[in-house]
């Protein structure tokens, strides 16, 4: 009784002199000294709290009085129970105050969302309960696998080697702890040898002063989760109600921990599902984009839209600036890196980024027909299968619109023939053929001829026929050469137009013959033979890539106009003579025009022939026996040399010309 009873007065003693000094008071004692039995002057002493050095005072006072042995012995008794009775009330006052704390503490940490702010607030209550110079908390590294716990949060710590400790496990009282899920306490710490020391962490102990440490464990469904430590600076017993007290603090921490975690998981879960939930609102505003733009594309397609109508479609649902690029449609304006970027489309099948814009190719059938440009957005993955849409259905129009011109140009291909060949056999019918390909064929009309060796036909074709298309005229293929029937009472001016256009298309020289204008169906046919012989005489003369019209032929152009037979005044000429060589394998026509281009001079037309001058005498005697003596007058002389040049013409061609002329083409 008397060990149990020391006990309550150091601890009265401890609180004492802790205890924030209240103002005085008059003196009691006299009043508890008064009347009233030994039970009364100890209830006396209850009801004022009085400390438990002055429970002896009644005692002292009846033995100073003379008590007897019965007195002092009940005063002794009553003295045992009434400092029982202080200590059992003292102790319910420190559990409610310590359960007061606890419950604030709970609701506290109840009202804490962020995991940060929930521990600070832990260590922070645990130094303030216990009245510990610090308090810090450790976790588990959920990071690696050997279960370490690193410090987390301190509070009243001065020691950044210690705020920055790690915890092996057994290692330190913390790792201790951790291990064994159980609490432990050391008065001094680096006396204490029931758990591992090491260098670290006992230099960060050292380094931050403490002495005496109380750990207990964070559990969590049956888990160590970390440890939290309550410690001095000084040597201090921790008694079993402190042990406690951070127990159940720990234990309400680890609650709120999980809370805490459970609301940063539930905090990122429902970031994650707004950002979802974002990404599906602009997956489903991409594909109703899409919709949207395969709706108004396919609408466009079913109208009959041109390729401007698709530019305005795809401007308007993404944004910035379309240009389709074609064989037809400003392709030469395609900048370098923008064919580049259409090669790459090609190949991919997918859109490309060209500096600040998009590039998609429009092929079909791995041909490529042109590409799509979007310059001034930024298009993502959604936007960029807008574009190849895009790309593809011009890829469609382009290839409809191949397809019609190929057999509009085959039906002017068969209207051209048809009004060379045989104008009078329904001219009604031609001419309404001819109306729905916007011609009028009773307007006055050029026709060109026109060839050009070595050049690409598809090309070549390509070009008159679209030369044909947009002037309102005709164009064919005939002998192969190229016709083309061109609206305008200036035969010559639309013979150089035509050439020009058609030989930047081929990139190469174009010769062409001109005549016209017509004047009604029937006349078609005559200027077409006109205009072939043009072309035929140009070619003999050594004038490939130049355009003349008959006048602009002079004197042959007078023969070739019209219906001149040049063959036969040839033959009525110098028939003769050519059946003569043509039978003996001589020269006299060879030697006739030698003999005429050299002024009558005998020796100087030996020299360009390479023979005698008895020779060339020779077979100019037999010319005279074959065509007549008189053939040297001039008169006779004249026709003889105009026959020669115009055999030489023929021989270059207007032979061919007058044969497919006569036998059609």
């Amino acid at each position: 009784m008397e060990r149990e009873l020391s006990e309550h007065t150091d601890r009265d003693r401890y609180r004492e002199q802790t205890r924030p000094r209240a103002q005085a008071v008059p003196d009691p004692t006299a009043a508890e000294a008064g009347g009233g039995g030994a039970q009364a002057q100890f209830l006396r002493l209850l009801l004022r709290d009085a400390p438990a050095v002055e429970y002896e005072r009644p005692l002292v006072r009846a033995r100073a009085a003379g008590g007897g042995a019965e007195e002092l012995a009940d005063l002794e008794e009553a003295k045992v129970l009434a400092l029982r009775v202080r200590t059992v009330l003292s102790d319910r006052r420190r559990r409610e105050s310590e359960l007061s704390a606890l419950f604030e503490t709970a609701n506290d940490l109840a009202g804490m969302r962020d995991l940060d702010q929930v521990l600070r607030a832990i260590v922070d209550r645990a130094r303030n309960l216990l009245g510990t110079d610090t308090a810090y908390l450790t976790l588990r590294d959920t990071a690696v696998e050997d279960g370490d716990t690193v410090m987390r949060v301190t509070s009243g710590s001065v020691s950044a080697r210690f705020q920055q400790l790690r915890l092996g496990p057994s290692e330190g009282l913390g790792g201790l702890v951790a291990e064994t899920a159980l609490p432990y306490v050391t008065a001094n710490y680096f006396a204490d040898s029931r758990f591992e020391h090491t260098d670290t962490i006992d230099a960060g102990v050292l380094d931050e002063g403490l002495v005496a440490i109380l750990g207990v464990p964070l559990q969590l469904n049956g888990r160590v989760i970390g440890v939290l430590f309550a410690a001095n600076r000084r040597e201090r017993p921790f008694s079993h109600a402190e042990v406690a007290l951070l127990g159940s603090l720990a234990t309400h921490a680890s609650i709120a921990i999980d809370s805490a975690n459970l609301l940063e998981k539930t905090r990122a879960a429902l970031e994650e599902l707004n950002e979802v939930n974002q990404r599906l609102t602009d997956h489903s505003r991409a594909v109703e984009r899409a919709a949207d733009a395969h709706d108004r594309l396919t609408d466009l397609v079913l109208r009959g839209g041109g390729i401007e109508e698709v530019e305005a479609a795809v401007s308007a649902v993404l944004g910035g600036a379309v240009t389709v690029y074609d064989a037809s449609r400003h392709a030469e304006r395609l900048a370098p890196e923008l064919a580049q970027a259409a090669g790459a489309s090609r190949s991919s099948g997918r859109a490309v980024r060209s500096g600040s814009g998009w590039v998609a190719a429009a092929v079909a059938g791995g041909e490529p027909l042109g590409a799509v440009v979007l310059e001034g957005v930024d298009l993502g993955a959604a936007d960029q299968r807008i574009l190849e849409r895009a790309a593809m259905v011009i890829a469609l129009l382009l290839v409809m619109r191949r397809s019609a011109s190929e057999a509009e140009n085959r039906v002017r291909g068969d209207l051209l023939d048809a009004v060379l060949d045989a104008p009078g056999r329904d001219p009604d019918t031609l001419r309404r053929r001819a109306e729905r390909l916007g011609a009028d064929l009773d307007a006055e009309h050029a026709v060109v001829v026109a060839e050009a060796p070595g050049a690409h036909p598809g090309r070549l074709r390509s070009a008159a026929m679209h030369l044909a298309e947009t002037s309102g005229g005709l164009a064919g293929a005939r002998a192969g050469t190229t016709v083309l029937v061109l609206p305008g009472p200036r035969p010559a001016e639309a013979g150089r137009r035509a050439a020009g256009a058609l030989a930047a298309a081929v990139n190469t020289a174009v010769t062409a013959g001109v005549s016209g204008p017509t004047s009604g169906l029937a006349d078609y046919a005559a200027r077409f033979s006109e205009a072939r012989r043009c072309l035929r005489t140009l070619v003999a003369l050594g004038r490939s890539g130049e355009v003349a019209a008959p006048e602009d032929l002079g004197f042959f152009g007078v023969l070739l106009g019209g219906d001149r037979d040049v063959a036969g005044f040839v033959d009525s000429v110098l028939g003769p003579l050519l059946d003569y060589d043509r039978r003996r394998e001589t020269a006299l026509v060879e030697t006739l025009r030698a003999y005429f281009a050299h002024g009558g001079s005998m020796s100087r037309a030996k020299d360009a022939l390479h023979v005698h001058v008895n020779t060339v005498a020779q077979r100019l005697e037999r010319v005279g026996r074959l065509i007549g003596p008189d053939w040297h007058e001039p008169g006779r002389a004249l026709e003889i040399q105009l026959a020669l040049r115009l055999h030489a013409l023929l021989r270059g061609g207007l032979a061919e010309a007058e044969e497919a002329e006569r036998g059609g083409p």
